[in-house]
């Protein structure tokens, strides 16, 4: 069973072999899905697939097919033949994916495997996906991780046919955005002196350094990395909140003249936030110039969220641009500050993108994510703003996954099960007008209860699986369909080494037990993961 489940896919007789003389036919736009197939199968098969005017493997990009869409295709696997068409390189990577999970599972191994026939069943598959956007974000303000593991997490996206990873780099907590004319930035920003033990307010620290930025040259490898997968890398930089990293390497760029901080040890939300003058406006501009250089992804993210206002009513600097500006209060600087924010963007031909929360006030060229609340992704595409859905209560995977007593420590309030992320992330129920503004949706792994990359796998899978597939294709029963063919998919995850978190049973089989990984001495066991108010209300984090 594929996972996602295709669109539509019929059985027929006979099997494929892949052996030693099997070669693969593709000119032109196809060449980078022929590429993608032999470096994905080289590992475990040993195969060359080399290049061959009458191989056996034919992939092709054919324009007549444009009503497939950019990533739709046609798979066509006979006895001695296997045929992949699309109207789009894109659809052929897709495809590609398609094929390397009907082999056996232990074609993912990034190991040699022996005693294994490479065969896959005839099949015709037509396959379209339903929504243009499945993404993923990982937080890596919070908890750096060094590029291997960015790139085999562009790999697991790529594998579930998700487009999107969702970079998430600089928060109170971290910066990790290289930006040459602002070298503190990740000097000093790049570093906090410890970590906060448990959920935010415990008052509890490990006292242990944590530190981490990327340079330049490894996010352009990223990016170009996740492109030959059919993966865009949307970076996200906070503001005007979420920035204490920042602040502390730049205290000019706050509310209070003269204040020292250091990088936020805590979790949470800070109340210091960028100050609204012109000072401030001046680096958000050459911090995102830097971005788009780095990124070609048509969207970029702002954050603009969870941003307190204490100290522009506090500041007279603020409270006399407000007035300047004729706005009625200090907190009408959010929405100001996000206009100007975003006319930049919009005049350098990039998408501004950020949380909704209250999107009233945004320029309707602002692409939203609601994760509060579902209604506020109405609210937004009634207003003209195209929407990414979010939902924490089935998109956030920092959530416990079962209530299970040794479940680790996640965010408070919420089980966010596998079935709940699947049920969660389909297409809203809307009138049509608001529901063609839905872009799609997309899963996030917050990272302050999530140590290592074990960890994250454990969180991650199966319920990225689960969304995955809700996004490509939205059709099917939960017990009869879905819930099968992600018991099938685990032995594909096993085979990449993948420790994956809770599957609930097939109707009729014993429960299966709850292995979560070993409590690492800054997260520790839930003790129950029975629902208690976050600190924060309503806070993503």
């Amino acid at each position: 069973m594929i996972v996602p489940r295709p669109t539509l896919l019929t059985r027929l007789p006979g099997r494929f072999t892949f052996d030693a003389a099997t070669a693969v036919h593709a000119s032109g736009d196809a060449v980078g899905a022929a590429r993608l197939l032999r470096t994905l199968l080289a590992p475990a098969t040993g195969l060359p697939l080399a290049a061959a005017a009458d191989g056996a493997v034919v992939l092709a990009v054919d324009p007549g097919l444009g009503a497939l869409g950019a990533e739709g295709y046609e798979l066509t696997v006979g006895p001695d033949t296997v045929r992949l068409r699309a109207g789009r390189p894109e659809g052929l990577l897709r495809g590609v994916q398609t094929l390397r999970q009907l082999l056996p599972a232990q074609a993912l191994s990034d190991r040699p495997v022996a005693g294994v026939a490479w065969e896959v069943p005839c099949v015709r598959i037509t396959d379209v996906p339903h929504s243009a956007w499945r993404g993923a974000l990982i937080d890596v303000a919070r908890r750096f991780q060094p590029l291997s593991f960015l790139r085999r997490f562009t790999d697991l996206l790529a594998l579930h046919k998700l487009n999107v990873l969702h970079l998430h780099l600089t928060d109170d907590q971290g910066w990790r955005m290289p930006v040459p004319a602002l070298p503190r930035l990740t000097e000093v920003g790049g570093v906090r002196a410890r970590s906060m033990l448990g959920r935010a307010g415990s008052g509890r620290f490990d006292d242990v350094p944590h530190a981490g930025a990327y340079t330049t040259a490894e996010l352009r490898e990223l990016v170009a990395y996740a492109a030959e997968r059919g993966v865009t890398v949307v970076p996200e930089i906070e503001m005007p909140g979420h920035v204490r990293a920042a602040l502390a390497a730049y205290p000019e760029l706050g509310n209070v003249p003269g204040r020292r901080l250091d990088v936020w040890t805590e979790w949470g939300v800070c109340e210091q936030v960028l100050g609204m003058h012109d000072g401030a406006l001046e680096f958000c501009r050459t911090v995102l110039g830097e971005v788009m250089d780095v990124f070609p992804s048509r969207y970029v993210h702002v954050g603009g969220d969870e941003c307190p206002v204490t100290e522009w009513e506090q500041s007279p600097a603020a409270r006399a641009r407000a007035a300047e500006l004729g706005l009625a209060a200090p907190k009408a600087l959010q929405g100001w500050f996000m206009g100007r924010i975003g006319a930049f963007l919009l005049a350098s031909g990039r998408t501004p993108t950020c949380w909704a929360e209250d999107s009233g006030t945004l320029p309707r060229e602002f692409t939203v994510m609601p994760w509060r609340d579902a209604a506020h992704g109405l609210a937004a595409a009634r207003r003209g703003h195209d929407v990414v859905m979010a939902p924490h209560r089935a998109t956030y995977l920092d959530y416990p996954q079962t209530a299970h007593p040794a479940e680790p420590l996640g965010q408070a309030g919420e089980v966010v099960d596998v079935a709940a992320v699947h049920r969660g992330s389909g297409p809203p129920p809307w009138e049509p007008e608001a529901a063609a503004r839905v872009l799609g949706t997309q899963a996030a792994l917050w990272t302050e209860f999530v140590p290592t990359a074990e960890h994250a796998e454990y969180l991650l899978f199966p319920r990225l699986a689960a969304l995955a597939d809700r996004a490509w294709n939205p059709a099917g029963d939960w017990t009869a369909d879905v819930l099968p063919a992600l018991h099938a998919h685990a032995a594909r995850l096993a085979a990449l080494g993948v420790r994956t978190g809770h599957l609930p049973p097939l109707p009729g089989d014993a429960p299966t037990p709850v292995r979560p990984p070993a409590s690492p001495a800054d997260t520790g066991p839930a003790s129950g993961s029975a629902p208690e108010p976050g600190p924060v209300a309503g806070s993503r984090r």
